[in-house]
């Protein structure tokens, strides 16, 4: 019997994160996101916009027949700039590949990044984040190649939504090239419980204490993120990404570490990558483009993530 209700309970798992992809294709289609995602402070108004420059992006074959290709958006006037510009590597949630959250490239982009995704559909190992990153190096260093030269390779950020979540921790601390990595962030990361070998199994798992860069982690309050579940224990009421889970992730971060954790109120499990975006844009400005600014949003005594109604549970050692 105990096999048989875990068979079923890891059916019933994939099926609602199924159900869940489905729901954030719904949201990433809208093209406009950004102009209608409410905001409550000025900087998270200010990156929940889009950015002042122009989005171009390309499409390149992937050598792996799984990832199927390389999407990457870019500010148009690459060529002609004169700085090479930070670059972030994007995880797909379950359902989620690259050509179906264009959206969410563009708006990044806009903002003067390079951002490279792919059509991987289990990218929780990490796998497909490291081999869109080796390809990205390899057109730095390709004199026929528009990037070339335009990557700033000590200015790298990676972040993901969902199973995303997992593969940007495991693209970090697994994979061969995680050390180019400058900053991270996930939202709604599937929590631990579903990494479990009797659950979704231990392709799933990650190990955050073997984070050495900054990491902002969100998830949202609605019941498919939240759950009603306090701890990895419980085989009811469990969450994609329990504020239990965000507790134990943060608790098991190195304190020497940089980290942020926050949820956004009234926003499940579909919307987080939309409705945390402008956050999400204000971590990379900070980290990988030097926008003091932006680290207002997090660092110090008044740090506007602390009085922003839209956010809430929201923990910082910094």
């Amino acid at each position: 019997m105990k096999i048989i209700k875990r068979t079923l309970l890891t059916i019933v798992a994939i099926v609602l994160l199924s159900i869940i992809g489905i729901i954030a294709i719904l949201s990433y289609r809208s093209a406009n996101y950004y102009k209608v995602v409410q905001t409550d402070k000025p900087i998270e108004a200010q990156y929940t916009a889009l950015g002042p420059y122009k989005v171009s992006d390309q499409e390149f074959d992937s050598d792996n027949a799984a990832f199927k290709k390389n999407e990457i958006w870019y500010p148009s006037d690459l060529k002609d700039s004169a700085y090479a510009l930070p670059l972030v590597i994007m995880a797909n949630g379950t359902g989620i590949t690259a050509s179906k959250y264009k959206a969410v490239f563009k708006h990044l982009a806009s903002w003067g990044f390079i951002v490279v995704g792919n059509e991987d559909e289990n990218s929780r190992t990490g796998a497909s984040s490291s081999a869109s990153l080796d390809f990205m190096l390899r057109l730095n260093e390709d004199p026929t190649s528009d990037f070339y030269g335009k990557i700033d390779v000590d200015n790298i950020g990676i972040g993901g939504h969902s199973q995303g979540g997992v593969g940007s921790i495991n693209a970090v601390t697994k994979q061969e090239n995680g050390s180019f990595y400058k900053a991270m962030y996930t939202a709604s990361a599937t929590s631990s419980f579903w990494g479990q070998q009797n659950q979704l199994g231990t392709d799933w798992s990650y190990d955050v204490s073997k984070v050495q860069i900054p990491y902002f982690m969100v998830a949202g309050t609605g019941s498919f993120d939240a759950g009603t579940a306090g701890d990895i224990t419980e085989t009811q009421g469990q969450g994609i990404a329990s504020l239990w889970s965000l507790h134990k992730n943060y608790a098991d971060i190195p304190d020497t570490v940089t980290k942020v954790m926050a949820r956004r109120v009234n926003t499940d499990h579909g919307d987080m990558l939309t409705h945390a975006d402008g956050y999400m844009t204000a971590w990379f400005m900070y980290w990988l483009k030097g926008d003091v600014h932006a680290g207002d949003v997090f660092f110090g005594d008044d740090a506007e993530i602390l009085t922003n109604a839209n956010w809430q549970d929201v923990a910082s050692n910094r």
